[in-house]
């Protein structure tokens, strides 16, 4: 999905030490970045991918933590990946295979006050659960489904193909737009007003709507403000859960790893080729043109492409000399919000996890947040630098699917811990760290009693700690908050179709359309963008 190329504003020419000749070279070999390769090479370019780590897989490669204990990932979501990029590049070939439906995510409670609700995207399967808590809302959910369902085929539209390009005079540009406009009106006009209605809301209000459940509305609610600097009652981030809740489809079988796998796979298939270790020190521009890059090593790279799946901060503020571009253009990339909020976990477990409320059921994904409220106030630590005691997380046991991982007997739990802060209050440091890691180990024993005393290794990353190893700006997992104006534009006006002012530049990580997640989107859209540009742009 992205690279952590760390590079110099020192956008010099001087005489390299070595140079090679690709028609693209992309940079980082995360998700985004290999898929763009591919694709790009299978359309017959000759291709190199530099990648700064050591590993390919950027926010998606696994790793040990712990001896005999692998991650899957920093993100381990992979429901949104888009099955068309899947099967244009044929990696079913390359050992890859999706399961039957989305996951069913638990939300559990804490001993004595109920058991937990396992929510599954079929409302049938999903309904005798709810009925626990509501039997309204057991009803009102697979009329929540269905609108979702009715909205899916114009929002995952938007979703999926590149922005139209309005920069194109003439029917050639406004065509795409009438098509989505007759889209749009196809849902029938009680769902369109209701779309644009609810789109600008905060996720609070709409899921109150539907939903008399404190369990259920906070469960619903986490993709809507997980990663960006928004809670529950953020305007705006009912927008985020539509996006979710419309991306979300058929899982890799196997986890973020086994899609690095194949899409590493399929790109050398193409015949690119892939070198890890290799740092991005400038994007070298001639004439507002790209022609290049030079590898920290002093290595200069002849490309007539450069394809950056980093973020837009980092390829414009650290890569490509400022001077090359217009003070406006800076201007605004420097005002992008990248406001992290993600600290993660990764636990080496001596047993399997079990909740408390519900000890026999084996759970792969749990939301935690009992209410709204709680969401919403563990947000507010944020607001001035601290984090809550209450952390809301995100987990995923990968060992449940993919034993492999830890050893028999053990497992590995991989936690995404929302609403900690990138700026913290005097800054990130040891001491905050460990603090950090027991807070989130106290948050999940809450559910987990046995937890703590399981525990044989723990890998604690603050957002800090996230740049520094992934390459992300401010820390922030999308490249960029998922605000309405940072998903309808993004990351700006002159990046909005992936090109860039500077000819032969493409961005293609999650800083683009249509935003951040294990998709494929961003890098295939960039791809086919690429194929299709016009001579000289």
């Amino acid at each position: 999905m992205q690279n952590d190329s760390q590079c110099s504003t020192d956008n010099t020419d001087a005489a390299p030490a070595t140079q090679d000749q690709y028609d693209v070279v992309v940079i980082g070999a995360g998700h985004n970045g290999l898929t763009a390769a591919a694709m790009l090479a299978k359309n017959g370019r000759r291709l190199l991918v530099v990648e700064r780590r050591d590993i390919v897989g950027g926010l998606a490669a696994g790793e040990e933590f712990h001896p005999g204990f692998k991650t899957s990932g920093l993100l381990h979501d992979t429901s949104g990946v888009r099955e068309d990029v899947l099967q244009a590049l044929d990696l079913e070939r390359f050992g890859l295979r999706l399961n039957s439906e989305p996951p069913a995510i638990f939300a559990p409670q804490e001993p004595g006050q109920g058991t937990g609700l396992l929510l599954s995207h079929d409302p049938d399967t999903a309904a005798s659960e709810i009925t626990e808590l509501s039997a309204d809302d057991a009803e009102r959910y697979a009329d929540y489904r269905g609108f979702l369902g009715r909205i899916r085929g114009f929002v995952g539209g938007l979703l999926r193909d590149p922005p139209p390009d309005l920069s194109t005079n003439g029917w050639a540009g406004l065509l795409p737009l009438a098509h989505r406009g007759w889209a749009l009106r196809r849902l029938g006009k009680k769902d369109m007003m209701e779309l644009l209605r609810i789109a600008p809301m905060c996720v609070a209000d709409w899921l109150g709507e539907w939903f008399e459940s404190e369990l259920l509305k906070s469960l619903l609610a986490g993709p809507a403000v997980y990663g960006t600097f928004a809670g529950p009652r953020s305007p705006g981030s009912n927008a985020n859960l539509l996006r979710a809740e419309v991306l979300a489809g058929q899982a890799v079988k196997g986890g973020p790893r086994s899609l690095i796998d194949a899409l590493a796979a399929a790109a050398r298939d193409n015949g690119v080729e892939i070198r890890t270790g290799a740092e991005v020190r400038d994007i070298r521009i001639s004439d507002g043109r790209v022609n290049g890059v030079i590898l920290a090593d002093g290595e200069s790279i002849d490309a007539a492409i450069v394809v950056a799946s980093c973020d837009p901060k980092r390829t414009f503020l650290q890569m490509v000399n400022s001077r090359v571009v217009s003070v406006s253009f800076v201007h605004r990339i420097k005002n992008l919000r990248m406001r992290g909020t993600t600290a993660k976990v990764n636990l080496a477990l001596n047993k399997p996890l079990r909740f408390a409320c519900r000890p026999d059921l084996e759970v792969e994904y749990a939301r935690t947040g009992k209410s709204l409220k709680e969401m919403e106030r563990s947000f507010d630590a944020v607001k001035y630098g601290r984090f809550s005691s209450t952390l809301i997380l995100d987990i995923h046991v990968p060992s449940v699917r993919t034993p492999a991982l830890a050893p028999p007997g053990h497992s590995v739990v991989s936690i995404l811990a929302h609403f900690v802060p990138y700026s913290i209050k005097g800054g990130w440091n040891d001491r905050l760290r460990v603090q950090l890691g027991d807070t989130i180990v106290d948050a999940l024993s809450r559910y987990a009693p046995e937890v703590r005393s399981a525990i044989v290794g723990c890998e604690v990353l603050s957002p800090a700690d996230l740049e520094q190893r992934y390459g992300l700006t401010g820390g922030h997992i999308h490249h960029g908050e998922h605000g309405l104006d940072q998903l309808l534009v993004r990351p700006c006006p002159e990046c909005a179709r992936y090109g860039t002012p500077i000819a032969g530049l493409y961005l293609c990580g999650s800083g683009s359309h249509p935003g951040g997640g294990l998709t494929c989107a961003p890098g295939a859209n960039a791809a086919s963008v690429i194929i299709n540009r016009r001579p000289g742009s």
